[in-house]
């Protein structure tokens, strides 16, 4: 009987193949993997670190508090990385700050507050409980790729991110922010939409991006169902879930 790390490594070594295929001819590096962990257990996290996975992602942050919590000794022996990916509500902030490598969903001003102040909050109960200090947060805007007018969007199905043109500002205001670090740009292709034509129009807000602060190349694109798309407009990070650990488990 086939065990559940046997499983991941065969799923994993099919991804990873996907990736070196859609890769191949690229300049520069292949894309970095993060698993999207949600909904499934924090053994299988353990058994993804066990093999060479470095990144995992979780949308929301009350499981990802209990398995960042859980598994904080794994983390620590091997380097997880751990990323909130999902939408992230200011009073969440406290807490996603105390296990999160990078958050990829920055998408509004008062989350940049939000999480700066956090994060100064969180060194602070560090230096109290005399515990080394965290690193600054790496912050990714969200970028919101639907041009449809609202009319033609799936209703309720909206990805979520920041208008295009709020791209400047908010990449100033991280930059200034204490503790943050602005990384670069992360998006969702909309339901619907051509994801070639979509993370294309994302490599360029990108490459405008990097005019202006050339330290933030982090392009977090391109999930399952569309990451040799998101590969060729450029990807620097893949968000991959069920292709790694299968259907999602069913909720009780």
């Amino acid at each position: 009987m086939t065990s559940r790390k046997d499983e991941l490594a065969a799923r994993l070594e099919q991804v990873r193949g996907r990736i070196d295929r859609a890769a191949a001819g690229r300049p520069g590096a292949a894309p970095e993997l993060i698993v999207v962990t949600k909904y499934f257990p924090a053994s299988d996290v353990a058994a993804l670190a066990e093999l060479g996975v470095r990144d995992v992602g979780e949308n929301r942050d009350q499981e990802a508090a209990a398995k960042a919590a859980e598994l904080a000794a794994e983390s620590a022996a091997v380097g997880l990385r751990w990323h909130f990916i999902g939408q992230l509500q200011t009073n969440k902030a406290k807490s996603v700050v105390r296990y999160a490598h990078a958050v990829h969903s920055v998408d509004r001003p008062q989350l940049v507050a939000a999480l700066s102040k956090a994060v100064a909050a969180e060194q602070e109960r560090r230096r109290a409980a005399g515990a080394p200090a965290r690193a600054d947060l790496l912050c990714l805007i969200q970028v919101d790729l639907d041009d449809r007018p609202a009319e033609a969007r799936p209703a309720g199905k909206g990805r979520g991110g920041a208008e295009p043109e709020q791209i400047g500002t908010l990449a100033g205001m991280i930059e200034q922010a204490q503790g943050l670090v602005l990384g670069g740009l992360m998006a969702v292709a909309p339901l619907g939409a051509d994801p070639a034509e979509a993370f294309g129009r994302l490599a360029g807000f990108s490459a405008r991006l990097l005019r202006s602060h050339p330290d933030a190349r982090m392009l977090s694109a391109g999930m399952s169902q569309d990451l040799e798309a998101a590969v060729a407009a450029g990807a620097t990070h893949l968000r991959v879930g069920s292709d790694v650990l299968g259907d999602r488990p069913a909720l009780g």
